[in-house]
């Protein structure tokens, strides 16, 4: 069933809550677990038996031709489309519907890290001879999400927008199979919302929008605590994926690292290609990108510490991010949502949280 099936992957997105570090790379193209984002998601479509696969795309859209080219290296074929300007999801979807060649398509977002099994959601849409299927998540605090309930047989029955007291604790979790003729009825050339149009269109023209539930790990990354705790998941084997360049466990160590046997790096914490962690420094639950220097006795925690930067000696970082070429010198310490933009350089003992004790 799968080979009558495309992938879409909407990657479009400026990823503005992840800023310093999406000012310089997509949010899919962040290193997360030792490679980009959005390899893993690639990976299991590719397990899926899945093979082709378009990417909508707009924000440094260069970047993902760059790096995946033509998809063979993954087993995949792989097309780009432009959108020049934004056409929210559904229209997203709408503006690639020319390079389909299945009769069905799966929707995937860039940035949602995911362990359903496309092809059990695929297999689930075409037993409900559905019109649209989407994979529905139980939540344990719906009121954050819209919720989206469904009858005895699964078909949906309603969208409703976010409500303190939602009605069901299933919500829409980002992924999508549609008929191909769907997309193409979705108008052409201007935003669509899947949510607010798409949907509750179909509903009342009275198509089949089945709700495929399941309760496997699911995470929005497009926060840094989120960010971070989707690389840590995935390196220790929590959150699936066949892209991890290593055993799971607790760190991922890419080559010409150094990290000293004095250090201590846990907590799922990938460490980049060519970076350093000194004697003494403690790094948990973060993620280190190529070339960054940890020195000695420095304390790191669900953090970012962007590429080449560098956290000096007894710095404490915790919940923070670091952008690309940050100096962040000696007896530092910063606290829970920090963020240094690009290139910012911090004097010994330049910022604390606390006295210097």
């Amino acid at each position: 069933m799968t080979a009558n099936a495309d992938a879409i992957v909407l990657v479009g997105g400026k990823g503005t809550r992840l800023r310093p570090l999406t000012l310089t790379a997509p949010k899919p193209m962040l290193p997360t677990a030792g490679v980009p984002f959005l390899t893993h998601l690639l990976s299991r479509i590719r397990a899926a038996g899945m093979r082709h696969v378009v990417l909508g795309t707009s924000y440094q859209a260069e970047v993902f031709a760059e790096y995946f080219g033509d998809g063979s290296q993954l087993g995949l074929e792989m097309e780009y489309v432009v959108e020049t300007e934004p056409l929210d999801t559904a229209g997203a979807i709408r503006n690639v519907a020319d390079r389909l060649r299945g009769e069905h398509a799966v929707v995937f977002n860039g940035d949602i890290l995911s362990g359903t099994d496309p092809a059990a959601l695929l297999n689930a849409h075409t037993d409900a001879d559905a019109d649209v299927t989407l994979h529905l998540v139980k939540v344990a605090d719906p009121s954050r999400f819209g919720s989206v309930p469904t009858d005895a047989s699964g078909r949906v029955t309603a969208f409703l927008e976010k409500t303190p007291n939602p009605p069901t604790d299933q919500v829409n979790a980002g992924c999508y199979v549609f008929r191909r003729d769907v997309i193409e009825s979705i108008p052409a050339g201007r935003p669509v919302s899947v949510e607010r149009e798409t949907f509750p269109g179909l509903l009342e023209s009275g198509a089949t929008l089945h709700g495929f539930v399941d309760s496997s790990y699911w995470l929005d990354v497009g926060t840094p605590a989120a960010f971070v705790r989707g690389s840590a998941d995935l390196v220790r084997g929590i959150a699936p994926t066949h892209a991890l360049p290593g055993e799971p466990g607790e760190r991922l160590v890419l080559g010409g690292t150094s990290v000293s046997p004095e250090a201590s790096v846990d907590g799922g914490t990938s460490v980049g290609v060519s970076a350093s962690v000194e004697a003494g420094a403690r790094v948990s639950g973060s993620v280190v990108f190529d070339g960054a220097r940890i020195e000695r006795d420095a304390v790191v925690e669900d953090s970012v510490v962007g590429r080449n930067a560098r956290v000096g000696a007894g710095t404490v970082l915790r919940g923070v991010v670091l952008g690309d070429d940050v100096q962040v010198g000696a007896g530092c310490e910063l606290l829970d949502g920090a963020r240094l933009w690009p290139g910012v350089v911090l004097p010994d003992g330049g910022v604390r949280f606390s006295t210097d004790a």
